[in-house]
Parts: structure tokens; sequence; C-alpha cells
């Protein structure tokens, strides 16, 4: 049967056939700690109750009718975003590419709507990833992805990641917007010092330029805030959302201001499946959970102690991995070894996790992981540190 599908992935010789909690089972019984949560996107876990339940109710009643008429479901989920977030309006669609797209679409269409269609490029950094449309390509810059596709989609200028002096000389009269993600996420979870997304939101108001901050991977409490723009104390003018907004579900929003968004009128924009009944039904749960007090005091307690514990590790096995990195529960492992090594033997350990940019291993567990199934995902990532530090030592020896 795999044949029948494009050999884009290099897809692991494993399958799943349901899940439960922090766990993923094989038809033949085999239990996995899910660390990977499907790319940080099963936010709250594997058949979660509440997001079950609503599921089953929505799929009973009504599936899709498209964005030519009005959706409740859409706008009580626009509605909590933008009460707990810095934006006005909402705009769903299907994935963090998409958003991302709409993102700087929005971007360019205000200032053409101010009379200033010249400015529409936008200044990204090197070792971002924004998605797999071609412009998204583009203003992620990595040659491994772009090979093959033709020119460039023109637009975009990349500075090193954390130079503030290299974003200033790179803003010119056609400069519409920074993006960044206040974490980099495929670039191997390099973190954006607070200091740096202040210094970044300054620039932009000093020169007259919006802030888009691409929360595709950060967002939805995956670094102990719902938004990782709360942890810097400051607000973007655009961001983009996906992956654990719908829980597992796919759908993406972008979220702006007024003021940003105000060049978006009828038909500048649309998407088909956007917005789907059955994909916003998911995401009011996800943050129906989410909101409830206490949530994310959760979150930071039992990812401060992941952490520590990973810490821990690090210190017995320097020759396996030379840096803990990340915040809330997107962490990864710097690894001397090669990351896919790595991945391999915590998955024969049974432990899943996902391999990144800067030969790092992403350590994403679900949100409303017990501390438990933590302690057990420990002591299992040192069985694999020793069973690997055996391998090297037995290689030394010989």
């Amino acid at each position: 049967m795999s044949e029948a599908l494009m050999s884009t992935y290099a897809r692991q010789d494993l399958a799943f056939e349901r899940g439960e909690g922090s766990y993923l089972y094989t038809a033949d019984g085999r239990r996995y700690l899910d660390f990977g949560s499907g790319i940080a996107v099963t936010a709250l876990g594997h058949s979660h109750p509440r997001l079950v339940k609503a599921l089953q109710e929505q799929a009973a009643r009504l599936w899709h009718v498209s964005n030519l008429y009005k959706s409740p479901e859409q706008e009580e989920l626009a509605a909590k975003l933008v009460a707990h977030s810095f934006a006005d309006k909402a705009f769903f669609c299907n994935s963090g590419g998409e958003a991302n797209e709409g993102a700087v679409k929005i971007a360019r269409k205000y200032w053409a709507a101010k009379g200033k269609p010249e400015k529409y490029r936008v200044i990204t950094f090197d070792g971002a990833f924004h998605g797999r449309t071609l412009a998204m390509l583009s203003a992620t810059n990595n040659k491994k992805y772009l090979e093959g596709f033709g020119p460039k989609v023109e637009g975009f200028d990349h500075v090193p990641l954390n130079d503030l002096k290299a974003v200033k000389a790179a803003i010119t009269p056609e400069t519409a917007a920074i993006m960044v993600e206040p974490i980099q996420g495929e670039g191997g979870i390099r973190v954006v010092p607070t200091d740096v997304l202040r210094a970044l939101r300054q620039i932009c108001d000093e020169n007259d330029l919006l802030l888009i901050l691409d929360e595709v991977q950060t967002g939805m409490g995956r670094t102990g805030k719902l938004f990782a723009y709360e942890w810097a104390d400051i607000e973007p003018d655009i961001m983009s959302l996906a992956k654990g907004l719908g829980g597992g579900m796919p759908i993406g929003a972008v979220l702006a201001t007024d003021e940003a968004c105000s060049g978006m009128a009828p038909g500048t924009h649309g998407t088909t499946f956007g917005g789907n009944i059955l994909a916003v039904t998911a995401a009011n749960a996800v943050l129906d959970v989410m909101l409830e007090p206490g949530f994310f005091d959760g979150v930071q307690r039992r990812s401060s102690y992941f952490r520590q514990q990973l810490a821990m590790l690090s210190d017995r096995y320097p020759d396996l991995i030379e840096e803990v990195r990340g915040q809330g529960f997107l962490l990864a492992l710097k690894t001397r070894i090669p990351n896919g090594d790595f991945q391999a033997a915590l998955r024969d350990e049974h432990v899943l996790g996902v391999t990144a940019g800067d030969n790092t291993v992403r350590l994403m567990p679900a949100l409303t992981i017990p501390e438990k199934d933590l302690a057990e995902g420990i002591s299992r990532i040192e069985a694999a540190c020793r069973r690997l530090q055996g391998q090297m030592q037995a290689e030394a020896a010989k």
C-alpha cells in the first residue's frame, strides 16, 4: 500500500492504532511514550475526553458549509482568541504555512491600502521555518527546501538571528514588516531572548513597520503561557497560529490588530476549508481546557521539572548531550552524535522524539502530561543514553 504514496517523507517503520493521554499504541499492543505530539500538535494528549465529546456531538450535526455563510462556531473561537490576545480580528485557515502566507499578505495589503505598495518586503531570520508554500520557502531561505522549485519568491530579506544591527541595516523604504518565531522550532529550538523581541518591537515602532510573530509552534501554551510573546511583555501587530490550536484537527489562524488588517476587505483573501466547523469546534474545546484556572501554572511547573531532569541527564552523559534548549514543553537536546541515531535509540526505548535542525532532537510532550509519565520518559531516555554510551565505549576499545 505504501507504494501508492508519494515518497516525500522518510517515514519510520511504525504505525499506531490508537492513542490515550501521553501514549500511542500499535496494533500489536506495543506502547510508546509520545514526546513528539504530532510535531507539537496534540496539545491535550490523545483522546482527551472534552475534545472527543465536542467532536462527536458536532459530527452528528454539521461538518461544513463554507465561508459563504455565517459561522457561530467561528465567531465564538475568534472572540475567545481576541479576548485573550493582543488582537482585534481573526482569520481561520487550514495550516501553519497558510497562516504565515496570510500574515504576509495582510502586511503587504496594509501598506498598499495606505498608498505605499512599494512597501512589500519582509525581514526574516536565518534558521527560520515558516512553511512549505513557495512564498514561505523563500521566507525560510533554506537551500535544502528550495532546491528544484525554481526561482525564489521576491520580497524577503534574511539576517542572522538575534543580530539587531543586521536588522537595522536591512531596513529600506520597501520594508513592510519583520517576521520572527519567538523560538525557532525546525531550526533547532533556538530561543529568541526576550530583550531581542522587545528590541524588534521597538525597531518596528521607530521605523513604522509591522511586527509579525510566527507562533505556529510556540503558540497555544507550548512555552507555558498561551502565547510566547507574553513572556517578553510585548504585542505584535500580526500573529500566525496552527499546530496545537486544534489539538490534532487541521486548523490555522491569523490574528491581527484592527489597524494591521485595515486593508483586508471582502474578496482580498479566502479559503474553502478554513474555519471548517469540525476544526473550529475542536479549537474551541482546546481553548476551553487551556483557559481553565491553573492550567498554565501546571504546564510551567511540570515543564520545569522535565527540563531539570533533562539537564541532569546532560550532566551525566556529556559525550552524548551537549545542551538542553527551549522553554515550557518545547524542548530539545542538542546531541554530540547524529540526531537521527539519538532519535532511533529513544524509539528503541519506546519514546518518540522529533529531529530538528542544528543536530537536535525535540521533546514536546502533551501539555497535560502528568509528572509520573515525565518521570517514566526520563528513565527511558537515560536507558537510551546508557546503551549509546556503551556502544561508543565498545567502538573506542576496538
